[in-house]
């Protein structure tokens, strides 16, 4: 399944595999000026293909090495031979993508190896010109664009929503809110913010601060409530009113009682 939408001159490629004929799950790739941000998953390559046929684009880079943004890297590559480019610490993961669990597999699927080159830290397209930032806190391979003439900022998925109350694999949220901190010092307040989700923010900068305002008061409500002497399910009741229901679907790989332990950690 794929939906298009324009903001001006940045297009985003709604991508989601189908369960029942519905949309499962959604992650959005971007092309701006030939600059194609992310690759979607395995689960929408028809999809994705059909769109790349009549589309320009002249290099691609990966946001990190997720297979929700690397799972049309392989097709690109032998399809239509753009140049495929990520961060130096995503590449061996790219390479040799490795086993996901079940509920991965049922929403995105497993990436096909693909061969990217190290990306540099400014991408020239004919028009515009991004910084390619390095964003560690969802992975430690992220990495965000940013064109500030444009007050543009490719986020991936370091920002993912406001309210998020739940932390898997790899999550880090002192490196998560550094940069996010580091993002807001590149931005204007009209700065736009393009998730990999399908939310584009015209508030991006203002969306950043509240988020990080919102965790370090989580994060000062957990250690309260932790000296205090309750443990971490009890946390998770009084600040998220119960557990997540991703910690039943992925077996507690992502849950809240992971977010709060690393808030408490932290």
């Amino acid at each position: 399944m794929i939906e298009i939408s324009d903001f001006g001159e940045v297009r985003q490629i709604k991508l989601a595999s189908e369960l029942d004929g519905d949309p499962y799950y959604w992650v959005s790739a971007y092309l701006i000026d030939g600059l194609l941000i992310d690759t979607g998953c395995s689960k929408t390559l028809k999809d994705f293909s059909e769109f790349l046929e009549t589309a320009k684009v002249d290099i691609v880079v990966n946001t990190h090495s997720h297979e929700d943004h690397i799972g049309g890297n392989r097709m690109i590559q032998e399809k239509f031979g753009w140049p495929v480019y990520a961060s130096e610490l995503a590449i061996p993961a790219i390479k040799n993508p490795p086993k996901i669990l079940w509920y991965s597999e049922q929403a995105w699927g497993r990436a096909e190896p693909s061969e990217p080159k190290p990306v540099a830290n400014v991408i020239e397209t004919q028009r515009f010109s991004f910084e390619v930032i390095e964003t560690p806190g969802h992975s430690p391979d992220h990495v965000a664009l940013v064109e500030k003439n444009e007050g543009w900022v490719f986020s991936g998925d370091l920002f993912i929503d406001r309210r998020l109350s739940v932390a898997g694999p790899g999550m880090n949220v002192s490196d998560m809110l550094a940069s996010m901190k580091k993002l807001i010092d590149l931005m204007d307040d009209d700065s736009m913010l393009f998730t990999s989700l399908r939310t584009v923010r015209r508030d991006g900068r203002k969306t950043l601060q509240d988020f990080i305002l919102r965790f370090e008061r989580l994060r000062e409500d957990a250690r309260a409530l932790r000296s205090r002497g309750l443990e971490v399910r009890e946390i998770v009741d009084k600040i998220f009113g119960g557990e997540s229901m991703f910690a039943a679907i992925t077996n507690d790989l992502f849950s809240s009682a992971n977010l709060v332990r690393l808030l408490l950690e932290d």
